[in-house]
């Protein structure tokens, strides 16, 4: 491993993945929050919370390009860490906020915030991981956005009703200042220069080749991400409207899909590592058309959750595997292909919902399902060429055989080697492999996750007890829960518990049974 280079188990990397736990709890909540606040609080109508919205998610596409030349100049941590500091003032301004002007700044501070906060932390962890397994380090930061969403959610819906909204805003607020302190701990260091054929290629105007070999990808993601923004929309309308289904009822269906894709892109390199990036990105459009045509000819809630949570685990899977090809390609520009690729993928989803409601207004239900399973469809079909077209040399697979360009087994930005004097590497020589950890090591480190799990657990827990809500406590007191206390957070602590004991017995396995965890290459 190449000197200052981190892996998302190292300190630093530890401190940007709880980073992006403390950020991305209330930045998803407030995505659900937004216009339920605007309507009530400020008593505006569709038109005015639809422009609030659509002001933060234009915001955020114009300032994403800049945000990933600010991570190709600066410290990307500090750049995140500007971020996360617009993330608060946004939430800030949101919990003072008695006036549409306070709401429309506080939405544009959130924009900006979030355009830098991603992209520098995702362009960290490409060059952070260029020597490492890329799909695996960003499988790890998805993993913490879903448990800092999972976090949110659960305290968003514990406290609402009884502190009302600016509580949960300052507590917003305070999480994104927990995650600015944790990125600006350590020594500041600038980004590695790009390598001499990089700085060629960028040409006079600053748009070198590997920019445009990132168009075809760039399109197939921000398409199939309108088509699925556009459905999920429709969705939750079905199964409130056409089903009559609460707001409670339609969690339960979407809780088993949402459990795997937070517990599933830590752990889906193994199986990606060998299937190489582009049968895991085709297998996860294919899955993505069988989702939605799925959803056109059936409507019982649990055929709906069944589908989901098959589409949930390929997604799971893909996002890691696709952010690392656009590392890897971005030719030593990191920042500028993490801008993009988020430009991208944002710009569909704020267009999808517009076109798929539109196509659902005129069509009905089952012509939108069928277009957004042709638009998945042709993405499977037209993302082996996009990824040829990215050129990345062949990666050896976990088997040992060179995996054809465009389908190496590690997707990632290992696949670009520069000095840290910005010279390139010679690629035909195989890489340091990562050190394995011996078996105290390891028994120690499954130990110091494992308490950090139960703290979660715990807390988790006590916030359940006291809404009445956690089903460990109805057990040890009363034998089985009461019908009327039955609801989504009885199951959903049900669920907590069984993986708290599956994870109780896998990590302390090794310390019972100890045995080394084995390196990288």
């Amino acid at each position: 491993m190449s000197a200052g280079t981190k892996t998302p188990t190292d300190p630093a990397g530890r401190r940007v993945l709880s980073a992006a736990l403390f950020a991305s709890a209330p930045a998803e909540v407030l995505d659900f929050l937004l216009p339920l606040w605007a309507g009530s609080t400020l008593q505006a109508g569709a038109s005015v919370v639809g422009a609030l919205i659509a002001f933060e998610a234009v915001l955020s596409l114009i300032v994403r390009p800049l945000a990933g030349e600010l991570a190709d100049r600066f410290d990307q941590r500090r750049v995140a860490a500007a971020g996360a500091g617009l993330y608060a003032l946004s939430f800030a301004g949101y919990a003072l906020a008695d006036s549409l002007p306070v709401a429309f700044a506080a939405a544009g501070l959130g924009g900006a915030g979030g355009a830098l906060f991603w992209v520098a932390l995702r362009a960290w962890t490409g060059q952070e991981a260029r020597d490492g397994d890329g799909t695996a380090a960003y499988g790890k930061l998805l993993s913490a956005e879903g448990q800092g969403a999972f976090v949110g959610y659960l305290v968003a819906f514990s406290l609402l009703e009884r502190t009302g909204y600016p509580v949960l805003f300052w507590l917003g607020a305070a999480a994104c200042v927990l995650a600015m302190a944790l990125l600006l701990r350590g020594p500041g260091r600038a980004p590695a220069r790009p390598g001499a054929e990089a700085l060629e290629a960028e040409g006079p105007l600053g748009r070198g080749t590997a920019e445009r070999r990132l168009l075809p990808l760039m399109v197939v993601s921000a398409v199939t991400a309108a088509a699925e923004a556009g459905l999920w929309m429709l969705l939750l309308l079905r199964l409130q409207g056409d089903l009559g289904l609460s707001p409670n009822a339609i969690a339960l269906v979407f809780a088993p899909g949402f459990v795997v894709f937070v517990l599933l892109p830590e752990h889906a390199h193994h199986l990606t590592g060998r299937l190489g990036r582009t049968p895991t990105m085709v297998a996860s459009f294919a899955a993505g058309a069988l989702f939605a045509a799925g959803l056109a000819v059936v409507s019982t809630p649990l055929a709906i959750a069944a589908f989901w949570t098959v589409a949930a685990a390929c997604f799971a899977a893909q996002i890691p595997v696709e952010q690392a090809t656009v590392a890897a390609a971005s030719g030593g520009r990191i920042g500028r292909g993490m801008g993009l690729y988020e430009t991208a993928r944002l710009a569909g989803v704020v267009v999808g919902p517009l076109v798929m409601g539109v196509l659902y207004e005129e069509l009905g239900w089952v012509a939108a399902c069928a277009a957004a399973a042709a638009t998945s469809a042709v993405g499977a079909v037209v993302v082996p060429f996009a990824v040829r077209v990215l050129r990345l040399p062949p990666e050896e697979n976990k088997a040992g055989t060179a995996a054809p360009a465009g389908a190496g087994a590690g997707a990632g930005p290992e696949t670009v080697h520069m000095t840290e004097d910005g010279e390139d590497m010679d690629t035909s020589k195989p890489e340091p492999a990562q050190p394995a950890l011996g078996p105290k090591e390891h028994a120690r480190k499954e130990r110091r996750d494992w308490y950090i799990h139960t703290a979660a657990f715990a807390l988790g827990q006590l916030v359940l007890w006291a809404l009445d809500s956690s089903w460990l406590v109805w057990q040890i007191t009363d034998g089985s829960v009461p019908d009327d206390q039955r609801g989504p957070l009885v199951w959903l602590g049900r669920i907590w518990l069984t993986i708290w004991v599956i994870d109780t017995l896998w990590s302390w396995s090794y310390t019972i049974w100890p045995r080394e965890k084995k390196a990288k290459s």
